[in-house]
């Protein structure tokens, strides 16, 4: 049996169908350390679960959609909720990010009380997306025999509990699962991308009408330039980034 809705925890989800379905093209800015730039012009801004309502009110009313920044595939030792996670699905630590471990995504029945508690409170504060990081983890050493499928089922069931709740979520990531996934999440995230040489494998999503948000950083030797003629090619919303991703950024012209 699916587990998908078995550890719901809000009583009262809205109507199927009720959440943000942004359109491709949109501006974007991705911002998770340092206070908040309000006076940042961007259609789309994507900042952190634990940031003050206040914020994403502010955001609301400058006419900008604000993305609910959660980790759904490590366990991050200084969250509030750190304490939650049963020690049976924490597995090897995040290599170059202190404080981390990955997490069995197999067990979402432990999972489940966690990441929907997360998600209430994303919908509580009022934001309109989830960006879910780190779902891009059966590749990763993480202690756990995790499969293709096994990442799949545990993208979908986020993917229902976001839109039970009326959140959008982005797949983050991930690029052998785009076409798996395409029809079901409203927008993409990528991170080195055109760096790496996979951005086109997410062009369903604009084929689709839905955005792909793409982050390309600084302390990589890449052409952004360059990137930013492939991304007006693909239709993508470019930006480059810190790699702690501060508010400082710089957009494609």
């Amino acid at each position: 049996m699916t587990p998908t809705g078995l550890f719901q925890t809000n009583p009262s989800p809205p109507p199927a169908g009720d959440w943000w379905r942004p359109a491709a093209g949109l501006s974007w800015q991705w911002q998770l350390t340092g206070e908040p730039d309000l006076d940042i012009q961007a259609e789309v801004v994507d900042i952190d679960l634990e940031v003050d309502p206040s914020v994403i009110e502010a955001f609301h009313k400058k006419g900008t959609r604000v993305i609910c920044y959660i980790s759904v595939g490590s366990y991050e030792d200084w969250r509030p909720d750190a304490g939650q996670f049963p020690a049976e699905v924490l597995g090897k630590e995040y290599e170059g990010w202190s404080g981390e471990k990955w997490l069995d995504i197999r067990r979402i029945d432990m999972l489940a009380p966690i990441m929907l508690r997360r998600l209430d409170e994303c919908a509580a504060k009022g934001f309109d997306a989830v960006e879910p990081d780190n779902m891009e983890i059966f590749t990763n050493d993480t202690g756990f025999p995790l499969t293709p499928a096994d990442q799949l089922r545990y993208a979908l069931w986020l993917a229902d509990e976001s839109h039970r709740r009326g959140l959008a979520i982005g797949q983050k990531n991930a690029p052998d699962q785009v076409k798996d996934l395409v029809e079901v999440f409203d927008f993409a995230i990528t991170e080195d991308a055109f760096y790496y040489g996979w951005a086109e494998e997410m062009l369903p999503y604009i084929q689709a009408g839905k955005p792909v948000f793409v982050a390309e950083y600084t302390d990589l030797d890449g052409d952004f330039e360059k990137f930013c003629k492939q991304s007006g090619q693909l239709g993508f919303s470019t930006i480059l980034k810190q790699r702690d991703l501060d508010a400082w950024l710089k957009t494609c012209p």
